[in-house]
């Protein structure tokens, strides 16, 4: 019964393409993806699809071209497909590039961020009339709501803002440093 059911509902569904639909590349689209796959500064998951693209170009299976580049045939497919859906006059490089992100839009603008950090550089009991040596988040985020730079904000998010720029600018003191001491 079970296998009747099963024949009924997939007996009139096509079969999958076993091979890839042959991409058909302009010569000034070979030669940009060509030029991404050799620049170093390229990212690698961008170079990484457009030598996917030109391994289809070339007539390499989808599964020959996931094991070359050892990614999932599934990833392969995913690529060769945005690239057949993309408008033709679309740049290669934003034919590769990801999708937007679901989520919620930032909150703070990069200028706001950069205020925030700007009051964290200054004495407190210069500018605000507190009698601290050192800034508190909550402290921060309080003069940042008085000062007008943002409306309202949390103390999590001040830590967060420079949490994310600790590492950089960690890095480049210990590189000041190390000039320094030679």
């Amino acid at each position: 019964m079970a296998n009747r059911l099963f024949i009924a509902r997939f007996a009139e569904a096509p079969m999958p393409r076993l091979s890839a639909e042959p991409i058909a590349l302009s010569p000034a689209q070979e030669q940009m993806l060509a030029r991404l796959v050799r620049a170093h500064t390229t990212p690698q998951k961008l170079a990484e699809r457009a030598r996917m693209i030109l391994l289809a170009a070339a007539g390499t299976g989808v599964r020959e071209t996931a094991r070359q580049l050892g990614v999932w045939p599934k990833t392969v497919r995913h690529w060769h497909r945005r690239w057949r859906t993309a408008a033709a006059a679309t740049p290669v490089a934003q034919r590769l590039a990801d999708a937007p992100r679901p989520g919620a839009p930032a909150s703070f603008t990069p200028e706001q961020i950069c205020a925030i950090v700007a009051l964290a550089c200054e004495q407190p009991a210069e500018e605000s009339d507190l009698p601290l040596s050192h800034w508190s988040r909550s402290e921060l985020a309080r003069c940042a709501v008085e000062r007008g730079i943002v409306e309202r904000i949390s103390n999590s998010s001040v830590g967060r803002f420079f949490k994310r720029s600790r590492t950089s600018t960690t890095s480049r003191a210990g590189v000041a440093h190390l000039q320094a001491r030679s």
